[in-house]
């Protein structure tokens, strides 16, 4: 099944005190470039969580964003650091003795001090206990950016079956085109002869078949329709390939194609052929830009 380049994927957990929020960003780029941002309380594991997404993508722009914050509903443990409280109180009797006020100090006062309460952040100091959920987090979000990219992956894929059968229609269409337009030349060429021979001008029979044999050659493009109709064939076959990295096979396929095309307009003679050709070239330029999206 293909995969797009392009994806968004989130996961969240309370646990053990803790909410854990994963969120990964994915879009096109030539390779795999995986940025991480972490609490700073874990940013020895940023190696770790890089590799981990990188095992589970080849290419792409990922950008990963993981919180983790204190659970609202679990109590924190609050106290007064009364040191600081009588240090924040004798400061403040200073500066009203000093700007001469008379009105004393008050605990609306105080409160404007936030130092004098200590906060038990203890959970955020067990690191070792909460990387493990951020572990199982960010695979809950790899899991759903991976299934986002394979929806857009699967329309994609249904767009270039449907190019596919119509560059294909346009082929056979182009074989029959040949066969007559051989005919027709060769037709053509024998008449002439003919005209000329009548006027008693000498010619040889041998030649002329041997250059109509030469020009029925360069006129054919059974090989190239051939060969184009098995490289339609193996890249519909791809596109149901359920291995990671089709997109480079795709691109190799595709590059092939044109290849043929390209043989095929250039020995073509034919209005009619000429038209198609450039119909599947037309198509096949449609399925390149779409393909910049295919890890």
């Amino acid at each position: 099944m293909l995969e797009s380049m392009t994806g968004y994927g989130n996961a969240e957990c309370v646990q053990s005190g803790v909410r854990v929020v994963a969120e990964i960003r994915s879009v096109n780029n030539r390779f795999a470039e995986i940025s991480v941002k972490l609490p700073r309380q874990f940013s020895a594991y940023e190696i770790d969580a890089r590799e981990l997404v990188r095992s589970h993508f080849q290419r792409g722009k990922i950008s990963v964003f993981i919180q983790v914050i204190l659970d609202e509903e679990v109590d924190l443990a609050l106290s007064v650091n009364v040191r600081k409280t009588r240090a924040y109180r004798q400061l403040l009797d200073t500066v009203r003795e000093a700007a001469g006020i008379d009105a004393s100090v008050t605990l609306d006062h105080l409160l404007r001090f936030s130092e004098i309460f200590d906060t038990d952040n203890r959970l955020l100091d067990e690191t070792e206990h909460i990387w493990k959920i951020i572990v199982k987090v960010l695979q809950e979000a790899i899991d759903a950016t991976r299934t986002m990219r394979r929806r857009e992956g699967a329309e994609l894929a249904g767009d270039f079956a449907s190019r596919i059968a119509l560059i294909n229609e346009l082929l056979e269409e182009i074989r029959q085109l040949s066969l007559q337009n051989i005919d027709a030349v060769r037709q053509r060429i024998t008449e002439k002869v003919a005209a000329v021979a009548d006027r008693d001008i000498a010619y040889s029979r041998d030649r002329l078949e041997m250059e109509l044999v030469i020009m029925s050659d360069k006129l054919d493009i059974t090989e190239e329709c051939i060969r184009f109709a098995s490289h339609n064939k193996f890249f519909l076959e791809e596109l149901h390939n359920d291995a990671q990295g089709s997109g480079r096979k795709l691109n190799f396929l595709l590059q092939e194609q044109l290849r043929e095309a390209n043989t095929i307009a250039s020995k073509s003679q034919n209005a009619d052929i000429s038209q198609r050709g450039v119909q599947i070239k037309e198509e096949l330029e449609k399925i390149r830009e779409q393909l910049q999206n295919i890890e």
